[in-house]
C-alpha cells in the first residue's frame, strides 16, 4: 500500500520525512489553506529524490497556474482538490502528454465523502485520471481531520484505484485491513500527525508508516 503524507512546507521537517521514504510527498498550492507553501524556491525540494513522488495539491486553480508549477518544481503528481469537472481533467491530461516531457505526471483527482455523495459522478473522470483520492466533504477541501463513515465506499463501483485520506490516526489505521478492497492504492496522512500546521511529527509519522507497510 502506497504512502502519501501530505502537507507539507517546512525544509528540516522535509528532509527528516524524506529519509522515511513515503511513496508521495504533498506539498498544498492552495493560499486558503493552513499548510499553503506560498512561492518556494525550488531548493525547498532538494532533499526529495526519487522514488519518492513529489505532489502539487490544487484547488480550482487556472490550468496555465498548474503547468507552471509543475515545471518550475518538476512535479511527479498533481492533486485536483476543488470543483474541476471531468472536462478540465480531460484538458489537463492532454495538455500534460503534450508537454513531450521524459516523465509520466500522475492525476490524482479528490472528492469530498458524505452520505450525499453520488459515485456515479466519478465515471466522467475515469479515463482522465490515474487515481481518485476519497476525503471527508467539509468547507475546508481537506486538512479538517475529520473521518467519514468508511462504509460509504461500498456504494463505489468503478475500477480506479483510490487513495484513502480524511482523518487518518494511528488508531483508525490500524482497521483499514477490514475494508478488504483490492482498489485502495493508499493512503494520505495529514492532519492528526502534526505538531502544527504544516509540521509533522516525524515519531508518530514512522510508528504509522510500520504499521502500514506490516
Amino acid at each position: 500500500m502506497m504512502i502519501k503524507v501530505c502537507g507539507m512546507r517546512d525544509a528540516a521537517n522535509i528532509g527528516q520525512l524524506a529519509e522515511l521514504k513515503p511513496d508521495y510527498m504533498g506539498f498544498i498550492f492552495y493560499s486558503d489553506s493552513k499548510r499553503f507553501i506560498g512561492t518556494p524556491g525550488t531548493e525547498l525540494f532538494s532533499s526529495v529524490n526519487s522514488p519518492v513522488k513529489k505532489v502539487g495539491v490544487f484547488v480550482n486553480e487556472a490550468m496555465d497556474v498548474v503547468v507552471d508549477k509543475v515545471l518550475q518544481y518538476q512535479l511527479d503528481a498533481v492533486q485536483l482538490h476543488g470543483e474541476e469537472t471531468g472536462e478540465f481533467c480531460r484538458s489537463f491530461k492532454i495538455f500534460l502528454h503534450n508537454m513531450q516531457t521524459e516523465k509520466h505526471v500522475e492525476i490524482i483527482k479528490a472528492f469530498g465523502i458524505s452520505k450525499e455523495f453520488d459515485f456515479k459522478t466519478l465515471s466522467a473522470y475515469e479515463d482522465f485520471v490515474d487515481y481518485f483520492l476519497f476525503d471527508t466533504k467539509t468547507p475546508l477541501y481537506g486538512g479538517s481531520g475529520a473521518g467519514f463513515d468508511w462504509n460509504l465506499l461500498k456504494r463505489y463501483n468503478g475500477t480506479k484505484p483510490y487513495f484513502l485520506s480524511g482523518g487518518l490516526s494511528p488508531e483508525n489505521i490500524k482497521t483499514i485491513g477490514l475494508l478488504k478492497d483490492t482498489r485502495l492504492y493508499g493512503v494520505d496522512l495529514n492532519s492528526r500527525f502534526e505538531i502544527e500546521p504544516g509540521v509533522k511529527d516525524i515519531e508518530m509519522l514512522k510508528f504509522a508508516f510500520e504499521l502500514i507497510r506490516n
